[in-house]
């Protein structure tokens, strides 16, 4: 019997489904860290509220919960979802148009926020349904692997990508002509999401394990929220998004403003973290696929623990300790993003994996949103009272790293103390 797997169709899908998440890559570099706090802050936006907006990716994944509900109407897989991805890419070019727009500065941030909202909504209604229907067409078996090879095309040409367009943009604002750089941002985005359009209807119509089973809300419960080892994956979800939303959303305008970085300069240190996050994204893959996806995720784990633990000492005078955390944190995302999605397979029957996904990480972006609005509360403070806290000299990123420190590590004592005691399902 043919090796299914290793067919023509099979393997111009996963090339095509490769294609795909890079160019989306590309189009979330753009609406994320120095870019979007550059846009923000034109308009006058203050630090805090950057950072919040910034954090909207977190409380988005709110939106997978509408997956639940999108599962059960799909005909048409590949129609929805190429639909609704593509709509999702357009909303965020609208997000650089808004400055454009003849109103006052209030209204203009409200149009922005939507846009970013609106762009997220779309793009993870069907986050789920696309990993899926992608990953169907990969061996059980070569998961991580897969996705790290994956991963690490969309960074290679990612890094040349945000080195180009950081650098494109430098050049704008040295012109004092900064909305000439969020037209040619624009205009990017229009030209990427052309490439993930094309590249999404290369995918072929989903396989048959790419299907989601159609159940009553009572069935999708019992075998998600009901099941006692999912569950501690959503405790663990919970405490690694609130560790990192509490920084990370606060990171882009604390490099361009406190440590008087360029828009350039912070994509050459993302392009840096980028590099050892390829570097090391195929042995990771390798030892999850190995060990475990939890244990991967937790190898991750005290990796960004280092990194945020570093970053409590960066200020101007040690920019040093912020491009280390950058590359830290780089790395650590090769272990965490792929297997966080990947460890529901260990816990959820496939058959479910759409819903628990979903289930998953809106739990996460709630708790992440807020982790991210009562950060940005602390952060005001600090800035309020010149950059002090309880009378030390102290900035709020400095702080709120420390924070995220401390939660990493209770994350890593319990996948040791729980979670690493679990049975495995292999599917």
């Amino acid at each position: 019997m043919a090796d299914i797997f290793n067919t023509p169709e099979y393997k111009r899908s996963r090339g095509a489904y490769t294609g795909q998440c890079a160019f989306e890559y590309f189009v979330s570099i753009l609406v994320t860290d120095a870019f979007l706090a550059k846009l923000l802050s034109s308009m006058g936006v203050s630090d805090a509220l950057i950072g919040i907006i910034s954090s909207f990716i977190s409380f988005a994944f709110l939106f997978q919960l509408f997956s639940l509900f999108l599962v059960q109407k799909i005909t048409n897989t590949k129609k929805i979802a190429t639909i609704f991805n593509t709509l999702s890419s357009l909303l965020f070019l609208c997000a650089y148009l808004i400055p454009f727009i003849p109103c006052g500065k209030t209204l203009k941030t409200v149009l922005v926020m939507l846009c970013i909202l609106l762009g997220y909504f779309t793009n993870y209604s069907v986050t789920s349904i696309i990993y899926k229907w992608g990953n169907s067409f990969v061996r059980p078996t070569k998961r991580a692997d897969y996705s790290a090879t994956k991963e690490m095309i969309s960074l290679v040409t990612g890094m040349i990508f945000t080195f180009f367009v950081g650098k494109i943009i430098d050049n704008y604002e040295a012109l004092d002509n900064i909305r000439g750089g969020f037209l040619f941002i624009a205009a990017t985005i229009f030209i990427v999401s052309v490439c993930n359009f094309v590249s999404l209807l290369m995918i072929s119509k989903e396989s048959d394990t790419a299907k989601t089973k159609k159940a009553p809300l009572k069935a999708v419960l019992k075998h998600t929220i009901s099941n006692k080892n999912f569950s501690n994956v959503l405790i663990l979800t919970v405490i690694w998004d609130v560790a990192r939303y509490a920084t990370i959303g606060f990171m882009g305008i604390y490099k361009t403003k406190e440590l008087l970085l360029s828009v350039g300069t912070v994509q050459i240190i993302n392009i840096a973290g980028n590099f050892f996050r390829f570097v090391f994204s195929k042995p990771i893959g390798k030892y999850s696929d190995k060990h475990s996806f939890v244990k991967g995720f937790k190898l991750a784990l005290y990796i960004a623990a280092a990194g945020f633990f570093i970053n409590i000492f960066s200020a101007p005078s040690s920019v040093w300790c912020v491009i280390v955390f950058t590359v830290l944190y780089s790395v650590s995302i090769a272990g965490t993003h792929q297997n966080s999605f990947n460890m529901v397979y260990s816990y959820v029957d496939s058959e479910y994996f759409v819903q628990a996904s979903a289930i998953k990480n809106s739990l996460g972006g709630i708790v992440g949103f807020l982790s991210s609005l009562v950060a940005g509360k602390l952060l005001s403070v600090i800035q309020n009272n010149g950059n002090t806290l309880f009378g030390l000299p102290v900035y709020g990123q400095q702080v709120l790293s420390a924070i995220s420190f401390i939660l990493i590590v209770a994350a890593i004592i319990f996948i040791r103390k729980v979670m690493e005691k679990q049975k495995i399902m292999i599917q």
